[in-house]
């Protein structure tokens, strides 16, 4: 028996295609984001101001004040999720929040090493991390808050990237791997889902959503811990200095092809996906849906910043310095020996050399730059040696969003360099055409 044909409008935005209509969605809606500083949380309230009649009310959740400006409708909300359930309904309670209400969760606690890198399997990230969203989620009906759907993002460690070689590609339906890889997001997600289950009394049903990006690319004022902050300091100051984009690493990372995962984008979906009944309590990983290598990128950076480049060295007398990923098996589980990175050089070396540090200070000084040091240079300039060495291609399929109606696209490279205008614009990094001139 043939399926009833169905009929569905998209439309663009400017470099972002294949967006929903959702001119039919209800309107008086209130959404609450937290991390509301972050990336992904400011790029959440941002495409959700755009549509005021639905998003009446938008409360953003987060420890420090706005660091920009919002629109009307935005309310801060000052909140530490560290405190008590109770301490947080009692905030929550005082604004007296009408339904409809939908979550967007994003806040996050880093935990990180003495030289300032990440720490992914570290108890305490784990630990914390599920705390402060426990003591929010307990909160909510302490402050008789009932929301319609919640939305949880993770991210690609959920199939081991960060491990090593995963499935090509990766969808939502690969049976989770161990708790130790995992870490973070399953039990994030088991805490969800529970609450959910017990918030469903046949009156009212809380519903969730969850989404998988790869490395999410945006613009905020706390934009150091995102993978483009690194590679456009690094393109500042090699200019700077007169020398070339170097590539670091061999011909496998190369062209080995990876999901990237705008986080204007990802808003779109997230908003689509909380208003749609059919996507209730699913998964869905979210890309930009565009093929990606940085062999096909590192042209158009070096063109952007207007200095030459050179990618892998084709000298069989190169010598690379070798470094394992930390899984001892691709996590693809299809056995094998553990990953291995090839570099000439490392992101967080080069950060750490005072030519390019007194570089950097230079640059700051001369544009009026908001930061002229660099801090947690392992966490900062990891995330960028984590992304351009990796010797295997990362791949998440949209499949499954597609089949439920999302045909969300961006060009990866056209989107980098968007956001990259973006941060000369917040003063973030200068403008690579007054680089090396008087």
């Amino acid at each position: 028996m043939e399926k009833t044909p169905t009929k569905q409008t998209i439309h663009s935005q400017g470099i972002y295609h294949g967006l929903p209509d959702l001119s039919d969605a209800p309107t008086g809606l209130t959404a609450i984001v937290t991390g509301a500083n972050g990336i992904s949380g400011a790029h959440t309230i941002r495409v959700l101001a755009q549509s005021p009649q639905r998003w009446t009310k938008i409360y953003a959740l987060s420890r420090r004040p706005p660091s920009g400006t919002w629109p009307e409708q935005v309310e801060h909300i000052p909140l530490d999720f560290l405190k008590s359930p109770e301490e947080i309904a009692a905030v929550l309670q005082d604004r007296k929040i009408a339904a409809p209400i939908y979550v967007f969760w994003y806040a996050y606690i880093l935990v990180t090493d003495d030289s300032g890198a990440l720490q992914w399997g570290d108890r305490r990230l784990i630990d914390q991390n599920n705390l402060i969203l426990t003591n929010f989620l307990e909160a909510l009906p302490q402050a008789a808050i009932t929301p319609k759907r919640i939305s949880l993002q993770y991210g690609q460690k959920w199939y081991g990237v960060h491990l090593g070689a995963t499935s090509v590609p990766d969808t939502e339906d690969n049976p989770r791997l161990s708790p130790e890889v995992g870490g973070l997001y399953y039990s994030q997600h088991d805490i969800l889902t529970a609450f959910c289950a017990r918030h469903n009394n046949g009156e009212t049903e809380t519903q969730w959503n969850a989404a998988l990006p790869s490395f999410v690319v945006g613009a905020a004022l706390d934009s150091s811990q995102s993978l483009l902050f690194p590679l456009l300091v690094y393109a500042s100051v090699q200019k700077h200095l007169g020398k070339e984009l170097e590539y670091p690493s061999d011909t496998t990372a190369w062209v080995a092809p990876l999901s990237v995962s705008n986080a204007v984008l990802n808003s779109h979906m997230y908003e689509w996906a909380v208003l749609s009944a059919q996507t209730a309590n699913q998964m869905f990983n979210a890309s930009d849906d565009c093929a990606f290598t940085w062999g096909s990128f590192w042209p158009k950076l070096a063109a952007y910043f207007d200095m030459p480049y050179t990618g892998p060295s084709t000298k069989s007398d190169v010598e690379y310095k070798e470094k394992p990923m930390p899984g001892s098996s691709p996590p693809h589980g299809l056995g094998g020996e553990p990953s291995v990175m090839k570099y000439r050089f490392s992101f967080v070396e080069w950060a750490k050399q005072p030519e390019n540090v007194s570089a950097w200070k230079a640059l700051a000084e001369k544009h009026g730059l908001r930061e002229s040091e660099w801090k947690d240079i392992g966490s900062i300039f990891g995330r960028a040696d984590f992304a351009l060495l990796r010797p295997y291609p990362s791949l998440m399929s949209t499949a499954k969003a597609k089949k439920y109606g999302w045909f969300g696209f961006v060009d990866s490279s056209e989107s980098i360099l968007s956001v990259a205008d973006e941060f000369v614009a917040m003063k973030i990094i200068p403008p690579p055409s007054s680089i090396g001139t008087s």
